[in-house]
């Protein structure tokens, strides 16, 4: 089960590199191309117009290829947008590029949960759907390890030179490799047993059950449990998801809600722009690679600290407290910048404030990688009927993307605008967040699939 679960998750690995390692290439992009902060931002962000795009189509996909076929379509698709974007002969192809890449997010994003979910014995699902948020923040991490090693090799500058080709151009290649582990991984999983039932193939199913919950499952019950879901369904369609007063189903609605507001409070503004971010308040290129890596590494260890937590704790226990962690961080971080001296290249902020936006911006990750970043995609795999699962799934996924670009696409001009007013905001929509876990989110912890909704 951990290398099945591990196998699927490395698609989160890939979101992860994909999604961060603009992070450092964005200052050699600018350069190269000679475009503004508009420009830039759009390249940056188109990729999560792409990755909506993908999330919508992944629970299309799961159902129609399975779940093994559409992950290595997600591989193929990284594998191509890698070697794209290490040569692009102008700005308008590099996006292309990043769309490619965004929409084999946006599937990855959808099937690791949705796999996961429904191999796992349902006592150890909280734990093994965390692999996802840990493959996540592994690729985000390695990126900023990676970028950090390229601008030192290139002389501190992702405009210098390596191998005949400049330091971004590398950032942005090297994702080939994880993206063909991922395919070769895929390849040696087995197909989950609810897609292998409603493809009638039952004797198939039979094996990976056994194989995933052990040979003391009854057979004969799991199989019956499962079609019997199966059968009292029917293929979902987005008008299934309709229902209630505003349109949608209420639990589809908490799903988008959970999505929009895990993206709300910022956490990608520091992943896609804190090289960005620290050079705007002073600090040198190199060593905002260096602080990209430091909060990447904080990430991991919150990551843990939520696999450890989310099965014995609960999911609305935790994500609570990470909102009121988030709240006060972003809250310290807007004072600490609202300090700021000056505007653009030549802004600064003095060493006292400064160490305090570092200390807060560490705890902000912190915070929201043992709580949001877990909860969030543990619940997303757990909270819908079976019926719905996918589909509802990729709605909220891509949600989650559409929130995500319309903060990624939004932070350079507001920063320049008023970088700490753009943290207030955040710290809004953290508080935001306690009621909406208080009264919306329900506990899924110990539930069988069967069993929501």
């Amino acid at each position: 089960m951990v290398f099945i679960s591990a196998a699927a998750a490395m698609g989160g690995f890939l979101f992860g590199y994909d999604s961060a390692v603009i992070n450092g290439a964005v200052t050699g992009i600018q350069k190269h191309f000679a475009v503004g902060h508009g420009t830039t931002a759009f390249v940056v962000a188109i990729a999560l117009l792409g990755s909506a795009a993908g999330a919508v189509a992944a629970g299309r996909l799961a159902d129609h290829l399975g779940r093994v076929r559409t992950m290595l379509l997600a591989a193929a698709l990284f594998a191509a947008s890698g070697l794209g974007s290490m040569f692009p002969p102008n700005i308008e192809t590099l996006a292309t590029w990043r769309v490619i890449g965004g929409v084999a997010i946006g599937i990855a994003s959808v099937i690791a949960p949705t796999y996961i979910a429904e191999v796992a014995p349902t006592a150890y699902r909280g734990r093994l759907a965390s692999f996802q948020q840990m493959a996540i923040v592994l690729g985000i991490t390695v990126s900023q390890l990676a970028n950090w090693a390229l601008n030192q090799a290139a002389g501190g500058e992702s405009t210098g030179h390596l191998g005949g080709i400049q330091a971004w151009q590398w950032m942005l290649g090297v994702e080939t490799v994880p993206a063909l582990v991922y395919g070769l991984m895929a390849l040696a999983i087995p197909e989950s047993p609810r897609f292998l039932i409603a493809d009638h193939r039952e004797a198939q199913a039979r094996k990976v059950l056994v194989e995933v919950e052990g040979e003391g499952v009854d057979l004969d019950a799991r199989v019956a449990e499962i079609r019997s879901v199966l059968e009292s369904a029917h293929k979902p369609r987005l008008k299934d998801l309709l229902g209630g007063r505003f349109g949608l189903l209420p639990i589809v609605w908490v799903g988008i809600g959970a999505s929009v507001f895990q993206q709300f409070v910022g956490i990608n503004v520091i992943f896609y722009y804190s090289s960005f971010l620290w050079q705007s308040v002073g600090i040198n290129e190199s060593n905002s690679l260096l602080i990209s890596l430091s909060t990447s590494i904080i990430n991991v260890i919150g990551t843990v600290i939520a696999m450890t937590l989310v099965d014995r704790i609960g999911r609305k226990p935790l994500a609570l407290a990470g909102s009121i962690g988030m709240a006060a961080a972003l809250g310290t971080a807007a004072w600490a910048f609202s300090y700021r001296h000056g505007t653009g290249d030549t802004a600064t902020l003095d060493d006292t404030h400064a160490t305090v936006a570092l200390v807060a911006a560490h705890v902000f990750v912190l915070c929201f990688a043992f709580s949001w970043g877990v909860v969030v995609w543990v619940l997303l795999g757990e909270m819908f009927p079976n019926r719905i699962r996918a589909l509802a799934l990729s709605v909220a996924a891509s949600a989650q993307w559409i929130a995500n670009w319309a903060i990624t696409v939004s932070f350079p001009d507001l920063a320049d605008w008023n970088l700490s007013a753009t943290y207030v905001i955040y710290a809004a929509f953290a508080l935001l967040s306690i009621p909406f876990v208080a009264f919306a989110i329900k506990e899924t912890k110990g539930r069988a699939l069967e069993e929501m909704g």
